[in-house]
């Protein structure tokens, strides 16, 4: 009998989409910070697999385990999903809390296996402005020659404008979350049901486990425990003709017109 998606230990995680080097570490420190929320470091579970072996033996070699599964009614993929659905479990139980955070980067390049995963799962999209994004993927990958950051965010762009137009979710802007952040993580709280608790954003009173690079920002900001200003948004003549577009599909006008927004919301 196959198995459902449905029958999970954690039936409604919530998952921070974004594109790297957007804050979504910030973000995830500012939401553990909660007394009910756990958001650990990046956990990567597109890279936790499961594998199949053969049996061997005199010459022999016999898919049994692929008959096992076979009369469980699961495929390679669903015991994936049980592994993945058991580690955020251990986690969230480890931490007494009851809402449970998944925030990895490359979750949004794989959206769709999650939302297969879990069909009750909730989303928060993370959004900061693409040249900015590129800028930071380049400081912090430097000794990468390979990545071409502008590329990887286009990439990352892509990805997050199919989950956005998929998935029912709550934005919120890198901008907005370091310049406005009570009243961006006050609307975050309604979102996930939770009390709005002020501690949230001293989120260097509390421990969010090591700030290492692999697992997260590592950065001297994130360090710092105290969130901090964005930049201001580049000017438009500087914006790579590449990026463009992708600044315009998220709703990032040209620094003149944002700073006139600003002024007009302070």
């Amino acid at each position: 009998m196959k198995q459902t998606t449905a029958n999970r230990l954690v039936p409604a995680p919530i998952f921070i989409l974004s594109a790297p080097r957007s804050g979504s570490t910030l973000l995830r420190s500012v939401l553990d910070s909660h007394a009910r929320i756990h958001a650990p470091h990046e956990l990567h579970l597109n890279l936790l697999t499961v594998q199949e072996l053969e049996w061997a033996a005199d010459d022999i070699t016999e898919r049994y385990a692929s008959i096992s599964l076979d009369a469980l009614g699961l495929t390679i993929r669903e015991l994936e999903h049980l592994l993945w659905d058991r580690l955020l479990h251990h986690e969230l139980e480890r931490s007494g809390k009851d809402r449970m955070v998944n925030k990895t980067t490359s979750s949004v390049l794989t959206w769709r296996r999650i939302a297969a995963c879990w069909p009750d799962a909730r989303y928060v999209f993370l959004l900061r402005h693409p040249v900015q994004i590129a800028d930071s993927l380049g400081r912090a990958w430097a000794d990468r020659r390979e990545i071409d950051p502008v590329r990887r965010t286009l990439e990352f762009v892509a990805a997050m404008n199919e989950a956005r137009a998929t998935l029912d979710g709550h934005e919120i802007r890198y901008e907005d979350l370091t310049h406005r952040p009570e009243e961006t993580v006050r609307g975050l709280c309604r979102f996930l049901d939770v009390e709005w608790q002020p501690s949230m954003l001293d989120y260097g009173r509390f421990d969010h486990g090591s700030y290492i690079r692999g697992i997260g920002d590592w950065s001297d900001t994130i360090r710092s425990g105290a969130i901090q200003p964005a930049r201001p948004l580049p000017a438009d003549e500087t914006i790579p003709d590449a990026l463009r577009t992708a600044c315009r599909e998220w709703g990032y006008p040209a620094r003149a017109e944002q700073d006139h927004r600003d002024a007009a919301l302070s």
